[in-house]
């Protein structure tokens, strides 16, 4: 192991292995631990902490490993910190749950938090569970279903259903393929792919989705926000039923909108006929702007 000091600060450098303990200055420490598990088919894997970020992405190997690093401002802190690992065949859970000891009060300066690094199968289905910190996601096909009570939330081409939750945080996801739910109480959602089915809502923020070339919708669309700007491009091929609408803003639309019927052109709403039609796309804001364009 080496050893520098840097501006009166000891620092180690301590390879990730099981156990490794480095001590980062005189108000905090951090142990890394990893558990490693083999898998013979696509893997299920449940990962949750109760503060910190989870990174998980993918790679070629036949196994599922997950890094933890816990971090604390003492050593004592840090190993109350339990992580809890089971593997059922190719059903894998690690957790680091919430200590219940007096020093982990709600409201004390730097408690402990556990944060997670996982690689995975690229089929695999995923949850991932944080009480408070940022969830990301690359690169995996299968179940995925994200959720932090106070975080951001990235995902990147990633394939299957998709659930993204965040409590307060923003939402980013770019090249998306199959059914994706997206939900944030107070957050900017920003989606590009070529997915199927659409459920997007924030409670307090803007909307920013683009449906590439090639989309087909398999259900109806939803885009809500109580109180945000909704920017939504569509490929010109994209056949639907559209029925858009602001409580309390204007709307700017590009696209080619047939009226024919109970259509609707107007400052605060739009509602008619794409292409052949087909599926309903619904958007709604409470108090926002609301930009329709082709792609």
């Amino acid at each position: 192991m080496r050893r520098f000091a840097l501006a009166g600060t000891l620092v180690f450098a301590c390879p990730v292995v099981q156990g490794c303990v480095a001590t980062l200055d005189s108000q905090s420490e951090i142990v890394r631990e990893q558990k490693q598990f083999s898998v013979k088919g696509p893997s299920s894997v449940h990962v949750a902490t109760f503060d910190g970020t989870i990174e998980i992405q993918s790679w070629e190997k036949p196994e599922v490993m997950v890094e933890i690093e816990k971090r604390g401002p003492t050593r004592e802190s840090v190993n109350e910190l339990q992580i809890q690992s089971s593997q059922d065949g190719d059903t894998i859970t690690v957790e680091v749950p919430k200590p219940t000891g007096p020093m982990h009060v709600v409201g004390l300066r730097q408690s402990p938090s556990a944060r997670l690094t996982v690689w995975l199968p690229r089929r695999s289905d995923v949850t991932a569970r944080s009480g408070d910190g940022s969830l990301s996601v690359q690169h995996v096909s299968g179940r995925i279903d994200l959720h932090t009570g106070d975080g951001t939330i990235r995902a990147t081409g990633v394939e299957g259903d998709v659930s993204l939750t965040t409590g307060d945080g923003s939402v980013a996801a770019d090249d998306v393929r199959g059914r994706l739910i997206v939900d944030t109480g107070d957050g900017a959602v920003n989606v590009s792919g070529n997915v199927s089915s659409v459920r997007l809502h924030s409670g307090d923020g803007s909307i920013v989705y683009r449906a590439l070339d090639g989309t087909e919708m398999s259900d109806d669309w939803e885009i809500t926000t109580g109180d945000g700007a909704v920017l939504l491009y569509l490929p010109e091929s994209l056949g639907a039923e559209l029925d858009a609408h602001t409580g309390d803003g204007g709307i700017r639309n590009d696209l080619k909108v047939s009226t024919v019927g109970a259509g609707e052109i107007s400052r605060r709403t739009v509602r008619g006929r794409l292409g052949d039609g087909g599926r309903r796309i619904r958007v709604r804001t409470g108090d926002g702007s609301i930009t329709l364009r082709p792609l």
